[in-house]
């Protein structure tokens, strides 16, 4: 296999390692842009002839600017901790798992290129799977991260990761901490599979390419490959999630979407695509150098 898989055989613990540390170290780089991202979908639109509605977010860099000068730099990076925690058990569980259930799709017996629609249908799996289990950490992380400037003497409604954690449960039950599963398990499959399939699958072509190795540059232009297709495919579960985890007052996530699309059209499901572009562009290309770069350490 041309992707993600090793040029010598490495076990899945090791992969998932790996992956994790990989996935741990984009997040990191990249929250920042997440933290905009965030924000610019969570704004709703302004009432016409309204300033005193005008949108406070613009734009990437004007977002993560207004962000920094209001609240501080450090809250660029809120949410950091679930973050680190989300991509530790999706991150690992996601890209760890990839390569077995494709094996098991095609069978031990198959013999040559793998279809693109079994390689789309394991990230599919896969993705669903790793987010299932680490949805509390992407709630907690969507609500640091929506949680702007607030007016003198009105508190924080969490401290931190662990309060939110903890203020979660109390109030609201153990069940809201999977709040939006349904559109995360949504958003996740689809961006797994446009991102490791699309990865695996741009990897090969180039691979094909006379003069073309397995090197660095490749890996960059097979990750910001998988970070074109993730977001164009996965920008309107993407915005929905982020809304559903981060304002309680839908419903559902059909209602969700319902409401997004009635007060605001259609291309409010693209809403902070260039910032959600630049996120998951550079996520992926730094993710997956490091994850080739990781996995040479097991190699043999």
């Amino acid at each position: 296999m041309a992707d993600l898989s090793p040029r010598s055989e490495i076990s899945f613990l090791q992969t998932f390692l790996c992956s994790a540390f990989a996935a741990c170290f984009a997040e990191f780089c990249t929250i920042p842009l997440d933290t905009a991202k965030v924000r610019l979908q969570l704004q709703k639109k302004a009432v016409v002839g309204d300033a005193a509605g005008a949108p406070k977010y613009k734009g990437l860099l004007g977002t993560m600017a207004t962000i920094a000068r209001e609240e501080g730099l450090g809250a660029l990076w809120n949410g950091i901790i679930p973050g680190l925690q989300r991509q530790c058990i999706y991150g690992g569980l996601r890209i760890g798992l990839y390569d077995p259930v494709k094996l098991f799709l095609v069978g031990s017996a198959f013999v040559g290129e793998i279809p693109i629609y079994h390689k789309v249908l394991a990230a599919l799996l896969t993705g669903a799977l790793a987010i299932v289990v680490a949805n509390p950490t992407d709630l907690v992380k969507v609500r640091l991260q929506a949680e702007g400037k607030l007016p003198a003497g009105v508190p924080r409604r969490y401290s931190g990761a662990k309060d939110a954690y903890f203020t979660i449960v109390r109030q609201e039950g153990i069940g809201a901490l999977w709040t939006g599963l349904g559109p995360n398990v949504a958003r996740n499959a689809i961006i797994n599979a446009a991102e490791l399939a699309s990865y695996d699958q741009v990897k090969e072509t180039v691979l094909k390419i006379p003069g073309f190795t397995d090197n660095i540059f490749t890996h960059l232009l097979a990750g910001l490959g998988a970070g074109f297709f993730a977001v164009s495919i996965g920008s309107p579960v993407d915005v929905v999630k982020s809304r559903m985890m981060g304002d309680p007052s839908y419903k559902n996530t059909f209602d969700c979407f319902i409401k997004t699309l009635k007060y605001e059209g259609f291309l409010a499901f693209y809403k902070g695509f260039l910032p959600n572009f630049g996120r998951l562009g550079s996520w992926n290309v730094l993710m997956f150098l490091m994850l080739e770069q990781a996995k040479n350490v097991f190699r043999v």
